[in-house]
């Protein structure tokens, strides 16, 4: 299970070393030897199961540098995960000098993606909508691309990608190495893997939970009143610091996430209705733990990277058991343990006995806690985030504003959390406790020099 076992070039084994990475993850053990072999792999695993260090590895392992031609493209559901397997690549390839890695996403300006394109790319890492963008106006070549890799490929189905996947395959050579990691592995996937792959080595790691990593809790309940009292009462019993509540419906998660928040909790929406910007901004308050709760679509949750999650709720039963398992997943993550709550109806008989069987053990429903813990006041987040009116283009950085925040008179670096900087505004999390302070010492002190409007994001 050691990487030093595998063909691997000896710099890319060297830097695994650095980081950590002794031993394969069950994924890599099973899919690494026949990528470097130049083999089509299927790989089907859940999130965290190590997959992007399996293809970003084997299309390291295959690049040749001083070729200044686009040979690897990756192409991800969401601007997201493509961000996150593009930083990924870029760690594993600090053995190898001079490679260059480019993210093309929508939802951020053309401008500095042109300007990149002309200086040229080893691999591109990108969504299809802008892909194709960039592909139209001629500015982005795929004739030497010899890996193409379809991250979280089930996703991408599920957005309705497939016209824009056969229109980008179309502009790559026949002859390549294409590389399918997917969470589940519907029909609709196979036929697409039967159409664009040949002969593929079929990977599929075993994605059940051992309930010393997860507990798992089943309610049945019959009214959608039942549910929302169950929420609440399951919320503060257990008050987690970050908990996600998937829902089936775009609709539902709406109004779930309107009713916590009347009843007092602190808690972000997360669907596709939403635009990219205040998509981001959501993502950014639950992963900085300035919300506690998270309600969301499983479309629009897929492929997210969310740390020390404390638990999951299902408010609603999943349509599939494999989206089922999935959502458990993102809790008891890397080891750490984590805890699962399902609401069922009587409809949801037959969901019942293919999870029962998938798992093999008898679902029961538990008694929920009690209700006098109705009358007492959610917790709220350990964090709040500051909104400053400056970004980049005001050539602000992290340090700049950890200096803002300790310098004389100011709070601890202990107090501070994630700090993110886009074009034009930037966002700090600061501890609850002092946050009245950070946001005088931003607005009365100076940054870069200068005084810049800033507030509490709420």
């Amino acid at each position: 299970m050691s990487f030093s076992t595998l063909t691997l070039k000896p710099e890319l084994v060297d830097n695994l070393k650095t980081m950590g990475y002794d031993s394969m993850t069950p994924i890599q053990a099973q899919s690494l030897p026949a990528i470097l072999n130049g083999e089509d792999v299927i790989g089907q695993g859940k999130t965290g199961s190590g997959k992007t260090a399996a293809f970003g590895l084997g299309l390291l392992h295959k690049l040749d540098v001083k070729r200044f031609r686009i040979q690897s493209l990756v192409l991800c559901p969401t601007r997201e995960l493509a961000d996150q397997v593009a930083k990924e690549i870029r760690t594993l390839a600090r053995g190898i000098h001079n490679i260059k890695v480019l993210t093309l996403c929508g939802g951020v300006p053309m401008g500095p993606q042109i300007g990149s394109l002309e200086h040229g790319a080893h691999i591109i890492v990108g969504t299809p909508g802008r892909i194709i963008d960039h592909l139209q106006r001629e500015r982005l070549n795929l004739e030497d691309v010899n890996t193409l890799v379809l991250d979280e490929a089930d996703r991408m189905l599920e957005m309705g990608f497939l016209p824009d996947l056969d229109y980008i395959m179309a502009e790559m050579p026949r002859e390549r190495q294409t590389l399918l990691f997917s969470a589940t592995f519907p029909k609709q996937i196979q036929k697409v893997a039967e159409e664009i792959m040949f002969e593929p080595v079929i990977v599929k790691v075993a994605s059940t939970h051992d309930d010393n990593t997860i507990d798992q809790h089943f309610y049945q309940l019959e009214s959608n009143k039942d549910r929302q009292k169950a929420l609440r009462l399951l919320l503060l019993q257990h008050r987690p610091e970050s908990a996600v509540v998937f829902c089936n419906t775009k609709r539902e998660t709406k109004d779930v996430a309107a009713t916590l928040a009347n009843d007092g909790f602190s808690v972000v929406a997360l669907h596709g209705d939403l635009e990219q910007r205040d998509r981001d901004i959501t993502l950014m308050q639950f992963a900085n733990k300035s919300a506690s709760v998270m309600v969301a679509t499983d479309v629009a949750a897929r492929g997210l990277d969310i740390e020390a999650l404390d638990m999951v709720v299902n408010y609603e039963f999943a349509y599939d058991t494999e989206v089922h398992i999935h959502r458990i997943g993102r809790t008891g993550r890397a080891g750490s343990h984590g805890a699962a709550y399902t609401f069922f109806n009587s409809e949801d008989d037959y969901k019942v006995k293919l999870l029962e069987e998938y798992m093999n053990r008898d679902i029961v429903s538990e008694a929920l806690p009690p209700e006098n813990l109705l009358d007492t006041l959610p917790t709220q987040p350990k964090m709040v985030t500051l909104q400053i009116d400056g970004g980049k283009k005001n050539k602000v950085r992290p340090g700049d504003i950890l200096g803002a925040l300790t310098g004389e008179d100011g709070i601890q670096g202990s107090e501070v959390g994630k700090i993110k900087i886009t074009e034009f505004r930037s966002y700090v999390a600061v501890d609850r406790k002092v946050a009245k302070r950070a946001l005088h010492k931003i607005t009365n002190g100076k940054l870069k020099g200068r005084t810049y409007r800033a507030w509490e994001m709420r």
